[in-house]
């Protein structure tokens, strides 16, 4: 009889041990009740087909942007530290918190779905997986990157790295470039084979928020 109340107990323990660490892992929804709000909502509930280029504008338009800070780095660069460790749990709560500043940011989907991958959860892992490649292919189709007019476009500075990364990418300097219609960052870049490449991404929308920040 003690014995089958210290298993019942221990297994009473470890429910709420999970459930208490499922809700500090779980990624908290933005309360602006406006358009990246509900995008948020909706890509949260499992509902993958949205308007990417549209859901990463609406994040700088939302009252989520102010809070983007110091912390979502700090969280950041604690990632790789946990991935170096192959903390699985840690990677999840890490990317999790980012998501919760910057549901945006395809550097958290990423590694929170191939951290899933890793730990068989296929459901999450293709949840965000949809997500990174709603992202990313949002950038990738709206240009070639090849000149300013037709550079990819980009919200967030961090996006340009995260492209440049995807492809392999090491980036020698970059430089402010200008066509008709669009401000653009020219990143001069060396490729995995040695060759040497320029692409543009068109930051129309980085440097008007970096105008209205800084009062330029």
């Amino acid at each position: 009889m003690k014995h089958i109340k210290t298993t019942l107990l221990m297994v009473f323990f470890l429910q709420t041990s999970s459930l208490i660490f499922a809700q500090q892992d779980a990624i908290q929804e933005p309360g602006f009740n406006d358009k990246y709000s509900h995008y948020v909502e909706e890509l949260e509930s499992g509902q993958p087909n949205i308007d990417y280029t549209d859901f990463r504008n609406s994040f700088l338009q939302s009252g989520q942007f102010a809070k983007k800070g110091m912390n979502y780095n700090q969280l950041k660069s604690q990632v790789f530290s946990a991935v170096k460790n192959n903390n699985y749990q840690e990677v999840i709560s890490l990317t999790k918190a980012m998501l919760t500043i910057d549901y945006t940011s395809m550097f958290a989907h990423k590694f929170l779905q191939q951290t899933y991958g890793i730990l068989g959860d296929t459901l999450n892992q293709k949840k965000y997986h949809d997500i990174e490649f709603g992202l990313l292919s949002s950038i990738i189709n709206s240009g070639d990157g090849r000149s300013c007019e037709t550079g990819w476009h980009v919200t967030q500075i961090e996006e340009e790295y995260f492209i440049l990364n995807v492809m392999g990418a090491r980036l020698q300097s970059q430089s402010t470039s200008h066509s008709r219609n669009n401000a653009c960052d020219k990143m001069l870049v060396t490729m995995g084979d040695g060759a040497t490449a320029t692409y543009y991404f068109e930051a129309n929308k980085v440097f008007q928020m970096e105008s209205k920040m800084f009062g330029k």
